[in-house]
């Protein structure tokens, strides 16, 4: 078995109009499968892949916002959302997806996945990872 890295994944782009944020994710559901340590970071126009209502009926693309409910499956439970780029694009955390994990430590209650960091938070703990992947 080979070491486990921490690995971050940078969601810099909004959901639409790229491919970047449906192949993070699936590259995300992917590092998680090889039981390494997954964290997300959203920043700039990332944020609104986490935002909540998302309707891509009128453009044609697939609506993939629903996936990030299974990332608590794949034990992905650190999405950090940086707390300068949601209120540059007139967010807030209530405006996310509510996305959880189940803790096995505290008899399996459930906990918010997304913790709203900020620039320098973000900043910190991404000096912390083996690896940073963009998207």
């Amino acid at each position: 078995m080979g070491i486990q890295k921490k690995m971050m994944y940078v969601n810099r782009r909004a959901p639409c109009g790229t491919i970047y944020s449906y192949e993070g994710l699936e590259v995300v559901l992917v590092g998680a499968a090889f039981d390494q340590d997954v964290s997300m970071a959203f920043i700039g126009d990332g944020v609104f892949q986490l935002k909540k209502g998302q309707d891509t009926s009128g453009i044609g693309m697939k609506n993939f916002s629903q996936a990030y409910r299974a990332l608590g499956d794949y034990d992905v439970s650190k999405l950090y959302v940086e707390s300068e780029s949601l209120s540059e694009r007139g967010l807030s955390v209530e405006d996310l997806m509510e996305l959880t994990w189940e803790d096995e430590d505290d008899d399996w209650n459930e906990k918010s996945s997304i913790m709203v960091v900020s620039r320098e938070e973000l900043s910190k703990l991404m000096d912390q990872q083996d690896v940073l992947l963009n998207f």
